[in-house]
């Protein structure tokens, strides 16, 4: 536990309350030690009914009182936030922004303010469950490392990484990883409606077949390709589903979504061109990529 430490909350939202709930839920501070900020009123009032934790409607309120202030914000608003809280935080404060694509760097100078942690969660941290990558600056101290890796994990795992850059990485892969996720479950639940299942017991077979595959992989500690392998005889039905998944194009198609979801991270965080910072061609080609030398 964090016995000393206050932690606020700028924003309401999702991400928001799955951070709340997670620092509740694992103990790590007491409800008293937790404050949200919201625009909305009733949201406030709300998360402060059901946590027991205190609210206000002043983003400046909450950076002037904690010691951990985590800015669970979209990327649009975060310039608007960052005027509010200037000159608010604390000096000894630990400032930890989830807001998707936007660099260390802009919440640094925007707060000037220079112990600050980026990190990229995703939604199910709202269970425990979730995956969180992290960044900080050079000023974040040891204590505060502490405090982050306390907080992180009571949302689930999270990786550490030096390079910055990453954090767009993760935002495309992990942080809308669940968006990719739920869309293939979709469809696959369509799929066994089309069949003759009737959508209740579809949703049965895709939940605990995706849950068994998940958890099978992660045990079994072998190449994925090995695994797919296993279930895939010759001539079976394993095989002819495959074949039409790969003519399709699925592993394309994914690639290019991912490096979408990268391209845009980037581009909210006004961040140079994805193809001139990975040094490599997109997945659609040099003509995305920034560059036009062939293999580059």
């Amino acid at each position: 536990m964090l016995e000393d430490t206050t932690i606020g909350f700028i924003g309401g939202g999702v991400m928001g309350e799955a951070m709340t709930r997670g620092v509740l839920t694992k103990k790590v501070v007491k409800p008293k030690r937790v404050i949200v900020s919201d625009v909305r009123e009733d949201r406030v009032a709300e998360l402060t009914e059901r946590y027991g934790i205190r609210g206000t409607l002043s983003n400046c309120e909450v950076a002037q009182e904690v010691d951990v202030l985590v800015l669970a914000v979209k990327p649009q608003v975060i310039s608007r936030v960052l005027d509010e809280l200037r000159g608010c935080v604390k000096a000894s404060a630990l400032v930890l922004s989830i807001a998707a694509g936007v660099p260390i760097r802009t919440i640094a100078d925007g707060l000037a303010h220079a112990a600050v942690v980026r990190a990229m969660p995703n939604t199910p941290a709202q269970i425990g469950e979730g995956i969180t990558v992290w960044a900080g600056t050079p000023q974040v101290n040891a204590a505060q490392l502490t405090q982050t890796e306390t907080i992180l994990s009571a949302f689930g795992e999270h990786v550490q990484v030096d390079d910055e850059s990453y954090l767009d990485m993760a935002t495309a892969l992990s942080g809308t990883g669940p968006a990719y996720i739920f869309l293939f479950m979709e469809a696959l639940v369509d799929a066994g409606v089309h069949l003759g299942f009737s959508r209740h017991i579809a949703e049965k077979l895709v939940l605990q077949t995706m849950r068994g595959a998940v958890d099978y992989a992660a045990q079994a500690g072998r190449h994925l390709a090995t695994l797919r392998n296993q279930v895939t005889s010759p001539g079976g039905t394993s095989a002819e589903a495959i074949y039409h998944l790969e003519k399709g194009g699925l592993r394309t198609v994914i690639s290019r979504a991912v490096w979408a979801a990268y391209q845009r991270s980037v581009a909210l965080g006004g961040g140079t061109p994805p193809g001139a910072r990975l040094g490599g061609r997109s997945p659609e080609g040099d003509q995305f990529a920034g560059n036009n030398t062939p293999g580059k």
